[in-house]
């Protein structure tokens, strides 16, 4: 799963942002109980790097799960012989500095809490659970050569795919949700066959003051406020830290750890929880931080993780929501990047987890889900601030995508639509239409992702009467859908998805065809990865992406794809116009490349423009 990320805290005063009270549900995931004394990050030697030579990053120590009994250690798939094993209880954990008193007093302190207050007791916030197997933290690599292993690489991927994902630079000493993790991008640089992979930080604020420090600065967003009493301590804490000159919020609290996007000649490291980090590749395929862009200033706060471009205009539309009014605003930036105004939307009365949305040639389409701030539940009840709420009824909210006011903003009630990804929407006469997962058990979102099932739906909305017709086009259990990006913003005919088996692990992809009529089953390929293989997001690469006359669907999907059994990792590239979704190349990756959320292509051309 994605992280919806933190966008309803970035706009709250500091004082206000360390105090969210207790997180009140029982054990969710059904994995056994382990008892561990520390755990292991494995990796293998890193080959030789390619091009001008690199140094070798060095090998992060990480602090124990402190809440952990002694027993035996949680690894993950990789040899003993291959681990480093972690320091003593008592370590501070550290980058190569010497922690400052302060900052050992705070851990100190920090590890009391842990410790006595607030223990992660449920599996969804277990580190013992949420960092196990290939969803544990890796290291940065350099650039390093990849072995292809089968096939070739064909010409029109010259370029890079880049994936984003959560992997926390510390290992925690508390609670720790997936979405949770430092921003890594893991990079393969594509060259005239030949394969480059590098993984690297976002090095936003957070991360920066953090690796400086030795030690982490600030409590997770989705698993530090587990109870009124460790809020408080948690709030009180990181009070004292910033009062201290350690940490300045006003810089940014993001992790700049949910996807990419490439718009206005720069490619962006996004997280909605703050604003975007431009970053680059260079020539021999490393990737460099640049730095956070507010856009001359009118980018206020946060931004989705979701931008949309229309590839026929080069303008790129985005929003960004919060928990004080106005609660969702809407706005755009120019072929040059350059943002336009705001528009704030009042009409969206409540706060609401608004993820993604969809535009058409004429339209932004919003959904205002089920999932909000829970304030009955927070006061008296001890509980989430944020969690579902059932007696809402779910809303599609239809503005044009030139307005400059929310005067034309029009909403129409879609009962249990709750979608958290949103695939693409196009206009039809009077009516727009939107493809979407629709999350089923909405209320298992953050916390029994197992039990999450998300159900790909075409809704029409008929914007002279008013009604509202879905549709949908796959029973299965699917999300991550994306279609070829020339297809934004107008109709298309496939999509290629992702296969929960269960959510969060992606056990294959499927190709729907959305122009089948009536509730036809519309897959019309798919391929399994095999026993214990689990990918990520597919993304889907044109392979004559000039020329206007390419059919829609001719092009390839890739994707990470990590072998458990073996403990390794491959970059697959599968034929989108095949019935079976036929492997034409796969890249051996020098080591594991952990379960993440969205990436991005970017061509050769465009590398240069950075």
């Amino acid at each position: 799963m994605d992280a919806f990320s933190s966008s309803f805290l970035s706009t709250v005063k500091p004082s206000k942002f360390f105090l969210t009270p207790k997180i009140s549900i029982a054990n969710s995931f059904p994995f056994p109980h382990f008892n561990v004394s520390s755990a292991r990050i494995e990796e293998k030697s890193q080959p030789t790097t390619t091009g001008r030579t690199t140094t070798k990053t060095q090998p992060k120590t990480t602090p124990p799960l402190s809440s952990s009994p002694s027993s035996s250690p949680v690894t993950t798939t990789r040899p003993p012989s291959s681990s480093r094993p972690l320091p003593s209880a008592a370590a501070v954990a550290k980058r190569g500095v010497e922690p400052t008193l302060p900052t050992k007093v705070f851990s100190a302190l920090d590890d009391l809490i842990n410790i006595f207050i607030d223990p992660p007791i449920r599996s969804s916030v277990d580190p013992r659970y949420t960092l196990s197997n290939n969803f544990a933290p890796v290291d940065e690599l350099p650039p390093t050569e990849c072995e292809v292993i089968e096939g070739s690489l064909p010409s029109c991927l010259d370029g890079a795919y880049i994936r984003n994902g959560p992997n926390p630079q510390y290992l925690p000493r508390g609670p720790y949700h997936l979405f949770d993790g430092d921003g890594m991008l893991h990079s393969i640089r594509i060259t005239q066959g030949k394969a480059t992979l590098c993984s690297r930080y976002v090095k936003t604020y957070k991360y920066t003051m953090e690796r400086d420090a030795g030690a982490p600065l600030l409590p997770n967003v989705f698993s530090g406020f587990n109870g009124l009493a460790a809020s408080a301590a948690r709030g009180a804490l990181s009070a004292a830290r910033i009062l201290s000159g350690q940490f300045n919020p006003a810089n940014g609290i993001g992790l700049a750890n949910t996807s990419l996007a490439f718009f206005g000649n720069k490619l962006y490291a996004l997280g909605e929880s703050d604003l975007p980090y431009a970053v680059r590749l260079t020539s021999n395929g490393d990737i460099e931080t640049l730095g956070r862009d507010d856009f001359d200033g009118k980018l206020f706060l946060s931004m989705t993780a979701h931008p949309k471009i229309d590839f026929q205009t080069g303008e790129t539309f985005a929003f960004r929501y919060g928990p004080v009014p106005p609660f969702l605003t809407y706005f755009r930036l120019d072929s040059n990047g350059n943002k336009q105004p705001d528009v704030p939307i009042f009409s969206m009365v409540n706060p609401s987890f608004i993820h993604d949305f969809a535009i058409s040639k004429k339209y932004a389409i919003f959904v205002d889900i089920q999932i909000g701030m829970n304030p009955m539940e927070m006061i008296f009840g001890g509980g989430s601030p944020v969690g579902s709420n059932p007696a809402k009824v779910s809303r599609i909210g239809v503005i044009p995508r030139y307005a400059t006011d929310e005067t034309e903003m029009r909403w129409f009630d879609v009962p249990g639509f709750n979608v958290i990804h949103a695939i693409n929407a196009w206009d039809e006469e009077d009516a727009v239409v939107i493809l979407a997962p629709n999350i089923l058990s909405v209320e298992h979102t953050l916390e029994r992702m197992e039990l999450v099932h998300a159900l790909v739906e075409k809704v029409r909305i008929d914007l002279k009467t008013g009604i509202v017709t879905r549709n949908p086009i796959s029973a299965r259990n699917l999300d991550f859908g994306v279609i070829n990006p020339e297809y934004v913003g107008k109709k298309n005919r496939f999509i290629y998805a992702a296969i929960g088996d269960p959510m969060p692990k992606i056990s294959g992809v499927v190709k729907l065809d959305v122009s089948k009529g009536g509730r036809q089953e519309c897959t019309v390929a798919r391929r399994v990865f095999g026993p214990r293989c689990y990918g990520g997001e597919p993304f889907f690469v044109a392979r004559q992406p000039e020329n206007p006359e390419a059919e829609e669907d001719d092009g390839y999907v890739v994707s990470y794809v990590h072998d458990e059994i073996a403990g390794e990792s491959k970059f697959l590239v599968m034929d989108a116009k095949s019935p079976n979704l036929d492997i034409v190349a796969a890249v051996k990756l020098p080591r594991r490349v952990p379960y993440g959320f969205h990436g991005l292509f970017v061509r050769d051309s465009d590398l240069k423009k950075l």
